[in-house]
């Protein structure tokens, strides 16, 4: 009340419509441009939260695994190539006997 009273006696009974027009006028302003701003950050935001979901949706953060180059062995017979398998396969020759090429081709 005290601060209306001195408002009223500085300005005027003439002046006084005009400051409270442009004091509203102000107001006016100023809550238009925080509402823009808060629109404008709330859109940010959820641009944000799209481009995470995007990420998370097809994984571009993380690496893809590499699936290992079969061996030649595999390539060739499609199994693993073990010591077993390497084994069974090949022929034993002792020294001083004659393998069996030799046997047959003599």
């Amino acid at each position: 009340m005290l601060i209306m009273v001195v408002v009223l006696l500085l300005f005027g009974g003439k002046k006084l419509p005009e400051l409270a027009r442009g004091l509203g006028k102000g107001i006016r302003e100023f809550k238009d441009a925080s509402e823009g701003v808060k629109r404008e950050i709330h859109r940010n935001i959820n641009a944000v939260d799209i481009v995470d979901d995007v990420k998370t949706t097809f994984n571009t953060d993380t690496p893809t695994a590499t699936t290992p180059t079969p061996s030649i062995h595999e390539q060739m017979y499609g199994t693993e190539a073990t010591a077993a398998t390497a084994a069974s396969t090949t022929p034993v020759v002792n020294p001083g006997e004659p393998t069996e090429f030799q046997k047959n081709n003599i």
